[in-house]
């Protein structure tokens, strides 16, 4: 089980209904978007940070683990903006007018959106989310796609990692041209292993009289008018106090 689904299960907010924490952490998203990158996205950002670690009790290192990849792409895409191609000297690279202060802005909307969407994925697992689409007019054929592809997923990374301990075991990994042979015959063990358990997952179904549809257990739980309320007015409270600090700035 990945890290963040693990940490989904084991939220405190596990047994609230999936509209609760979207609400909370889509608007967030939302907010990073919309708001000024200074100070509507730094608010944003640091609201996120609060509510993980505090309310949602997200450990530091777990999220950081999870943080520090969507973080790299947000670096990265800032970074193109410090430079730009040719120019009135007609050098080939230069520094962008303004490129340090657009990157930074783009680099603060970027990391808040990404904290917001964490606060949704840390609190909510897919297994609970994915059934309920249906109710929200998402196909069944869809979902239940997509609920096999999410399960499979995690079976197929357990096969790679006890095909990559086997090799380990037998020194697979001791040179660089054994590590080369390592990968291929991982790729191809797993390509095997994912087509057997398709087959054996398809006979299974076939074998319980699958007609199309699968029914999943949802644990019953009902939208909390309290936490949807108390979400919409920490939104607005930081709509309120970018505009504060926006005008005293100006």
């Amino acid at each position: 089980m990945l890290s963040i689904d693990a940490a989904a299960h084991s939220s405190r907010w596990r047994r609230r209904h999936p509209v609760d924490k979207a609400v909370l952490g889509f608007g967030l998203t939302l907010l990073a978007v919309a708001l000024p990158p200074w100070p509507g996205a730094l608010l944003v950002l640091v609201t996120a940070l609060v509510v993980l670690l505090g309310p949602a009790r997200v450990p530091a290192g777990r999220l950081w683990r999870a943080y520090r990849a969507p973080l790299g792409f947000c670096v990265t895409g800032a970074a193109t903006l410090l430079v730009r191609v040719g120019g009135p000297d007609g050098a080939l690279l230069g520094p962008a007018p303004d490129g340090a202060l657009r990157a930074g802005e783009l680099l603060l909307r970027s990391s808040a959106a990404s904290l917001g969407v964490l606060v949704f994925a840390f609190t909510t697992p897919m297994s609970d989310l994915l059934p309920r689409l249906v109710r929200a007019g998402v196909p069944a054929a869809v979902v239940d796609v997509a609920v096999v592809t999410y399960r499979m997923a995690f079976l197929l990374l357990d096969s790679v990692r006890q095909v990559r301990q086997a090799q380990a075991a037998r020194l697979g990994h001791r040179t660089r041209s054994a590590a080369w042979r390592s990968l291929g015959g991982l790729g191809a063990t797993a390509f095997v292993r994912a087509f057997d358990r398709a087959g054996r997952l398809h006979t299974g179904l076939a074998g319980r009289g699958y007609d199309g549809t699968l029914r999943v257990l949802v644990p019953p739980t009902r939208v909390s008018r309290g936490f949807v309320g108390a979400s919409v007015a920490l939104l607005t409270a930081i709509v309120v106090l970018d505009a504060a600090l926006e005008g005293r700035l100006s």
